[in-house]
């Protein structure tokens, strides 16, 4: 009878394990989904994109050290490396956090416009690009951002990159932000950084197809973003802005929330419900 029940117990444990093997054979055959965050940072922008295959990319990083505990809360505890980071625009609310980021996280690709600013964030900002190059003895790569380059993220999911098309001295930093296009199957996600009503128009004459499911609203939800032509050939479903809370500037304009709702859009603002996570299938996207 002892044996009896000891062989049942073995069964039942070989069953169980049988069941883990297969559930996780069956998890590993589903299509994984993209993971874009758009990180709750006060006033400022910081969006993180990890590919199904793990590949990871930070876009800017508000303005100090308030991104680490944002990327903790997204990121696995025991991972302390990014694949790429883009800096936008040398403005403080999207590149003084990327300083603190650089100093925690080993960071294989840095890449930004060129486009430099006599402030003490953007040099902090060049000397931890330089110590993490030193850092990892060259195996970190400063790369600059123009329009035309395609960043591949790796299990069908790219980055393309719309805007800038050059930069000059003393250009104004919003109109040289980068302008990115995420697509992943089906579905595409455009993040606009500070771009003013000026790039946008230049980007409708450049690009026939803006759609996107997901909109990063322009500088914050300025009244000096969002054209409505513009926003009309994107037609996003979702449109994400990312302020502080009472913010010094009013973003989000009235202006441009009524913009939005008037597309149709769902509005989502970090400023009242923190950082927003989007999964994104090949298919179909879910933000929340």
């Amino acid at each position: 009878m002892l044996f009896h029940h000891a062989r049942v117990t073995v069964l039942v444990g070989l069953l169980f394990t049988n069941l883990v093997i297969w559930a996780f054979v069956f998890q590993s055959a589903q299509p994984k989904p993209l993971t874009i965050a758009f990180l709750d940072v006060g006033q400022g922008d910081a969006i993180y994109l990890e590919a199904p295959g793990g590949n990871q990319v930070l876009i800017d990083a508000g303005s100090g050290k308030q991104i680490l505990p944002a990327l903790a809360a997204v990121m696995p505890f025991y991972d302390r490396s990014l694949d790429l980071v883009i800096a936008t625009h040398p403005d403080a609310d999207h590149l003084g956090g990327l300083a603190p980021v650089l100093e925690t996280y080993e960071v294989l690709g840095v890449m930004d416009t060129g486009l430099s600013a006599e402030t003490v964030t953007y040099r902090a900002f060049l000397e931890a690009v330089n110590q993490e190059v030193k850092d990892n003895k060259n195996n970190s790569q400063n790369l600059v951002a123009r329009a035309g380059a395609r960043i591949n993220l790796g299990d069908g999911a790219s980055l393309d990159l719309l805007w800038p098309t050059q930069v000059y001295p003393n250009q104004e930093t919003n109109a040289a932000s980068v302008v990115a296009l995420l697509t992943y199957g089906e579905t595409r996600a455009l993040f606009t950084g500070d771009a003013p009503i000026s790039v946008e128009r230049s980007l409708l004459e450049r690009y026939s197809n803006l759609q996107a499911d997901i909109l990063k609203v322009g500088h914050h939800g300025s009244k000096t973003s969002t054209d409505a032509s513009f926003l009309a050939q994107v037609a996003p479903t979702y449109a994400i802005i990312s302020a502080g809370a009472n913010n010094r500037y009013g973003h989000p304009a009235q202006i441009v929330l009524d913009k939005l709702a008037a597309a149709g859009a769902r509005i989502l603002r970090t400023d009242q419900i923190g950082t927003i996570i989007c999964q994104t299938s090949r298919q179909a996207v879910v933000c929340e």
